[in-house]
Formats: structure tokens, C-alpha cells, sequence
């Protein structure tokens, strides 16, 4: 009663928007635009391809028209083809009538337009609106042909394009989405544009065993598919959102094992050539048929897609599946057989089963479309010859990361020596005094020079706060290795970065590493070359402790607005200078961004990492983990009342009482310098002399930062005499 009540209000709607807002819906097509010969006579060809200045007539089967008009040359050449979908394929929306849509494509494959001409959509006049539907098919224009479209979220690891839905209207989406991509694959095949290997027609063997269901699973002639709840944002409380079993049956073994004999007989006296069935059982919170079906319309759960075709169910392609034949089948709730009915799909080739789901979009409010793909392939042995030589397209990531191995071999061996060279550390400062100290400002200056040329400008290797905001948001919603693996070196530099962080805090790559950070460091010191040192100042450390609280500020905003929008999060993270500069070139930007990072670079010439300090969010969300680095710089009693350290740490990172605030430290090293150094430590300089004075040897500093003392000394070596008297007798 209730569904009646919903439809008959439905229906009321649409008989009192229509004359108001209706442009297309139920519009009434002439006949000679549907099936006569001269199409762009009643339909607006050159609205789906502008150039065009004259159309043939249909020719071809499935029909189109050749569009032609002025070249380069200014003689008339061949520009495109335009299709009326109704011409290619059959497939229902939600009212159980396709939608007529008007197709452009230039020769190279790619859609040029898209035009409804005709739809029947009662759900687009309850609340939506019919400009709902004209954007959706705007995201069309401009893809190729063969592009495998899917509504929802892209697959960057099988090349798959994702497609904004239209909210409350996923059945006519998935049903439009179909109708576009299908007539422009076919059309395009027909007139030589797309092309694919040749798929001989399956022939099985004359196999006829009677397998258990263990038996079947164990040899992959069954799939299996399973959704947990949590993938769509549904409580795990309730069991599985999808637990799905499903296998071809054409195949005899297959097919007479799960249906029994008389069972299968039927079946296949029933399908025609180039018709195959495939059956589902299932358990879960949902259906795999669909809470929207409706009589003629479209099953909007499952799919078949066997590259780059994808197959669709409409009420016909299903039948009742009322008893399977092995005894140890699974508990199910429902079950199924689908017929897929198309020349275009061959059973010796690897196909997936697509389950859609919506699930809730938190990030932009909402619902949001994903899929669930599950593999399907014969075993060899049902197939004359075995399988088919296939090749899997490779993951768009994994040709990244082999392409760019030799220099991200390079990438990663810099990475290893400055981490490195900074584990020496300690031998490091030893080596060094306050002015003298080549072992850590050389190394430190080549890796600043190559962090900027070869990090920033020729890898575009720059980390930055849109990761950190982007894996917060992936913790929270949904993790894809694949979309933080399509960039080598930001994803090999992030695990170097975190592996750092967690041991000596962040100052090894904001210090030593980080591109922007180092071309301000380069600025500092060609500052100096230039006739600037004598301007070359610190901001008083009042003024500094003030300050630096800005960039947690910018920090929290920026990860705060992200989860509102992570667009505007993504404009507003324009307050780092890192695209500007690495990413997108200064000359490629306007005014305020030559500015803004011209008047960074120039105020580095006379301060030390004034941006690093002040304003970078992607220091500051490096810096709140550094609170738990394993270690730290070393300090001693007389730090708490030696001002010598502070005096010249270029981060300000020491404070009144002589600590070290990890959180800010770049880890110079300057301080490490003098803690083992006589002639600059306060304290070991006091010691040193008093044992000038006092004619007592200078013993070896020790880990501490103080000199051994003589009495440890004398009662080291008193031990060692016996020993050395014994052996010598």
C-alpha cells in the first residue's frame, strides 16, 4: 500500500511540473528521426558536433552519419560521426524506457557532445531536476570512446574513470552511462577507430564430472565476493553488507554439478547463440537485485564487464533459481541466474562480476557510488587448447615505478647517505669545532643543492600538507594503496619522512631535505655572498616564541576545512609556496604568486627560514609527532644556566632554561658541535684551563660532554698494570 501511495504521488508530481519545467521528458520524436534515412534532418547534429557543416545520411549497421566540414586546407574532410543511441543499443532507464541521447565523436574517438533528446524519467521531475541529467552527460564530452566510464570513483590501477552520479538517480545514471559508453565503443569498432585482438568463440572440452561444491570452488569455477559492511558505511553488526557466490554455467561440468541434469538440460535448450548464464546465491543486509527495480527497467547491483565492454541485466535476463545440486553449498538467502546475451562477451576470456553500492560521502555529504569487482576464469581444462594467451593491462603504478626505477634508484641511495651521515653524528661533531666543521656543512650544503635541483625542480618531489591532508581522509574513509603508490618519490620520501620523524624527529628532512626549505637556506647563504650578512639577523626569541604558533594554527585550519570541503582546503593550501615553485613554475602562475614566494626567498636572504618557522602547516604536522622521536639532542647540567647554545641557534629552538624543543629543532648540529668542544663550551672551557694551569693532562672528552676525569683515569690504569705484570712473566 505504501509503495502504491509513493508512486501515485510520484505521478501526481510529474503531471504538475511537466507543462512547467519539461524540456525532454516523454518529448515526442518524429518517426523519421528514429528510423529514417535522413537523421540530421529532425535531430541537432550539430549540437553534439559543432564544427560540422554538412551530415550524410545513416549508413552502417548499427547506423550513424558522417559528419563533414572545412579543414585546415579549407577543403571539406571527414570530421566525425554522430549516432542516435536508439540506433546501437536497447537499454532501459528506471521508467523501463531507454533514454534517446544524440552522440558526437571526432575521428580519433573522442565525444565531442552529448544531447537528450527524449527521456522518461518520472524520479527527474519528483525533486530533481531535468538539468541534473544534462550535467551528467556533460562529463562525457572530451573522453574517448573506448574509455572504461563507471559511475562513482575511478580505479587508477585498471584505468577506470569515475563519473559523478546524479544524487537520487543512480538507475538512470548506470542506465545512461551504458547507453553512451556502448554506442560509442560500437560505432567507433564499426568504423575502425577502436580496434581489438580477434577472441576466437569458446569451445569446450567434453568434460562431464558431477563436482561438490568444494570441489568447484577449490578449481576457481566458482567466485566468490564479499563486501563487509564497513566498506559502505553500514554496521558490522549485521553480518556482511554482501556475501556473494556466482559461476558460468554453460560449461557442462559447471553447469550440470550445480543445477543437476534436467536442470541444466532446460537451460540450454533455452539459450540461443551467443547467450550465456551465470548464477548467484547470496547472503547479506542487501540484494543483489536492487531495493529500485522495476518491472522493464534495470538490475542496478550487478554487473558483467569483460573489457571494455560492460553488461547490464534487465528484467528478461533473469530467472528463478529455485534449488542448487551439491549438498555443501553455503548458506544463501537468495538466488539467481543472469543471462548475459551478447556476441561481445567470449567465456574463454577473464570477465569480473561488479557489485554497486551506494555508500555514505562524508567529505561532501550525501551518497557516493562504489564497486566491488570480482575476477572470473575458466580452468584450462574446460577450454579445447586451455586458456587463452591474455595479457593483464599492468597497473598504472607499477609502469610508473618501473619506468623510474634507475632514477628513483638514485632518489633512494640520497635518501640512504644523508640518513646516513646523520647516524655518525656523533663522530661528526667530534671531528668538527665551533669553526671549523666541514664534515657537516659540506655534506649538508650538497644535499640542500640536491634536495632543491634534483628533489624539487626535476622530480617535483615535494611533500606537502595536501598528503597529510588526503591520508587523514583516507584513514577515515577508504584506503587505496594505488592512489599513494601513482607517485614514486612523494611515496618512497613519505616513509623515509616517517621512519625519521619517529627516530630523531622532523629536523632531518625540514633541515637537510625538504626542496623549499633548503632553496631558503641557499638564499640565506647567497644572501651572505652578496653583501647581506652584516643584515642578516634573527627575530628577537620573545618575538619568535609568539610566532611559530602561527603555522599550527595554519595547520589545524587547513585539516579542519578539509573535512567541510577538500576543495577549498586544497585553494587554501595554495599558502604553500611548493606548487608555485616545483610544481607548476613560477612563469606558469600570476602576480600574487610571484609575490608571495619572491618575498619569502627575498626575506630568506636576511633570516633564516623565515617560512620554515612561521607559516609551513607540513612543518607543524611533522613537528607533533617529533614529541615522540626516540632520540634527541644531548644536553647537560650547565645548560640549564649557558646561554652559549641559544645564542646561536639559527631555529631558536633553545630555550632560557637550556632545552631543546625537538618540535622546532632543524638539527644544525651547531650545539652537538660545542657540547664536545673545549674551546667553545663554556664549561669545558673553564675545565680545560684549569687543568692549563694546573699542569693536569687533558684527558678525552667522553659521551657526557666532559672531560674523563683523572682519578677515573689513574684507577683504570692501576688495573690494567697487574694484568700487563702477568703477562709479562
Amino acid at each position: 500500500m505504501r509503495h502504491c501511495l509513493v508512486l501515485l504521488g510520484v505521478a501526481w508530481t510529474v503531471l504538475c511540473a511537466a507543462p512547467a519545467h519539461a524540456t525532454v521528458y516523454d518529448a515526442e520524436l518524429p518517426a523519421q528521426m528514429l528510423h529514417g534515412p535522413d537523421l540530421c534532418a529532425y535531430a541537432p547534429c550539430a549540437d553534439v558536433l559543432p564544427q560540422a557543416t554538412r551530415f550524410s545520411q545513416r549508413k552502417g549497421a548499427p547506423a550513424y552519419v558522417e559528419a563533414w566540414g572545412a579543414g585546415a586546407d579549407k577543403h571539406e574532410k571527414l570530421l566525425g560521426y554522430v549516432f542516435l543511441s536508439t540506433d546501437v543499443v536497447d537499454i532501459p532507464a528506471y521508467s523501463g524506457k531507454p533514454v534517446v541521447t544524440l552522440i558526437g565523436m571526432d575521428r580519433q574517438g573522442v565525444i565531442t557532445g552529448v544531447r537528450v533528446l527524449k527521456h522518461s524519467e518520472p524520479i527527474l521531475l519528483a525533486g530533481i531536476p531535468e538539468s541534473a541529467l544534462l550535467k551528467f552527460i556533460g562529463q562525457y564530452v572530451g573522453r574517448k570512446g573506448d574509455a572504461k566510464l563507471e559511475i562513482g570513483h575511478g580505479d587508477a590501477s585498471t584505468g577506470a574513470v569515475g563519473l559523478d552520479a546524479i544524487s537520487g538517480a543512480t538507475v538512470t545514471a548506470i542506465a545512461e552511462n551504458q547507453v553512451i559508453s556502448r554506442s560509442a565503443y560500437e560505432i567507433g569498432r564499426q568504423v575502425g577507430i577502436f580496434t581489438s585482438a580477434a577472441r576466437p568463440s569458446a569451445h569446450f572440452t567434453p568434460l562431464n564430472e558431477r563436482l561438490n561444491w568444494s570441489k568447484l570452488a577449490a578449481e576457481g569455477s566458482i567466485g566468490h565476493l564479499l563486501v563487509p559492511a564497513s566498506e559502505v558505511g553500514a554496521s558490522d553488526s549485521g553480518g556482511p553488507y554482501m556475501d556473494l557466490y556466482f559461476g558460468y554455467l554453460n560449461v557442462p561440468t559447471i553447469g550440470n554439478s550445480i543445477l543437476g541434469e534436467h536442470g541444466y538440460q532446460r537451460l540450454m535448450e533455452d539459450l540461443k547463440p551467443d547467450e550465456h548464464a551465470i548464477f548467484l546465491i547470496a547472503k547479506g543486509q542487501t540484494s543483489f537485485k536492487g531495493s529500485g527495480f522495476v518491472r522493464g527497467g534495470i538490475y542496478d547491483r550487478i554487473q558483467v564487464r569483460q573489457d571494455p565492454v560492460t553488461f547490464t541485466f534487465r528484467d528478461t535476463d533473469y530467472l528463478n533459481l529455485y534449488r542448487l545440486q551439491p549438498s555443501d553449498v553455503p548458506e544463501f538467502k537468495e538466488s539467481a541466474i543472469f543471462i548475459v546475451r551478447s556476441k561481445d562477451f567470449n567465456p574463454a576470456w577473464p570477465w569480473q562480476l561488479t557489485m554497486l553500492a551506494n555508500k555514505p560521502d562524508p567529505e561532501h555529504g550525501g551518497k557516493t557510488f562504489v564497486h566491488f569487482d570480482q575476477q572470473y576464469w575458466l580452468a584450462d581444462r574446460y577450454l579445447e587448447g586451455g586458456r587463452p594467451n591474455v595479457v593483464q593491462p599492468e597497473a598504472a603504478w607499477k609502469a610508473l615505478w618501473r619506468n623510474n626505477a634507475l632514477v628513483g634508484a638514485a632518489f633512494v641511495a640520497l635518501l640512504g647517505a644523508a640518513a646516513f651521515w646523520y647516524a655518525r653524528r656523533d663522530k661528526l661533531v667530534r671531528a668538527s669545532n665551533r669553526k671549523h666543521k666541514p664534515l657537516i656543512s659540506g655534506p649538508r650544503t650538497a644535499l640542500w643543492i640536491a634536495s632543491v635541483f634534483f628533489f624539487g625542480f626535476y622530480l617535483k618531489a615535494q611533500p606537502s600538507i595536501t598528503q597529510i591532508m588526503t591520508w587523514f581522509h583516507s584513514i577515515l574513509h577508504q584506503w587505496k594503496w594505488e592512489l599513494f603508490l601513482s607517485d614514486p618519490y612523494i611515496f618512497t620520501f613519505w616513509w623515509f619522512i616517517i621512519g625519521t620523524v619517529l627516530l630523531w624527529g622532523r629536523g632531518l628532512f625540514c633541515g637537510w631535505l625538504c626542496p623549499f626549505g633548503s632553496l631558503q637556506h641557499l638564499a640565506l647563504k647567497f644572501g651572505a655572498i652578496i653583501g647581506l650578512k652584516k643584515y642578516q639577523r634573527l627575530l628577537p626569541k620573545a618575538l619568535h616564541d609568539k610566532l611559530k604558533w602561527i603555522k599550527y594554527g595554519v595547520f589545524f585550519v587547513l585539516l579542519g576545512v578539509s573535512f567541510y570541503s577538500m576543495e577549498m582546503a586544497e585553494k587554501l593550501a595554495e599558502i604553500e609556496p611548493f606548487k608555485t615553485t616545483f610544481l607548476v613554475g613560477v612563469w606558469n602562475r600570476t602576480w600574487p604568486f610571484w609575490i608571495f614566494v619572491g618575498g619569502i626567498l627575498g626575506l630568506s636572504m636576511i633570516s633564516e627560514r623565515p617560512y620554515c618557522k612561521y607559516i609551513c602547516p607540513m612543518g607543524a604536522g611533522l613537528a607533533i609527532p617529533s614529541k615522540f622521536r626516540l632520540f634527541g639532542l644531548k644536553r647537560k647540567a650547565e645548560c640549564q644556566t649557558c646561554h652559549a647554545c641559544a645564542a646561536g641557534c639559527g631555529s631558536h629552538a633553545i630555550d632560557k632554561n637550556g632545552k631543546i624543543d625537538q618540535m622546532e629543532c632543524l638539527l644544525c648540529l651547531d650545539c652537538m658541535v660545542m657540547y664536545y668542544d673545549d674551546h667553545a663550551c663554556p664549561p669545558l672551557v673553564k675545565e680545560r684551563k684549569r687543568r692549563t694551569v694546573a699542569g693536569e693532562a687533558l684527558t678525552p672528552i667522553n659521551d657526557q660532554g666532559y672531560f674523563i676525569s683523572l682519578d677515573s683515569l689513574r684507577s683504570t690504569l692501576k688495573e690494567r698494570r697487574p694484568a700487563a705484570g702477568q703477562g709479562a712473566l
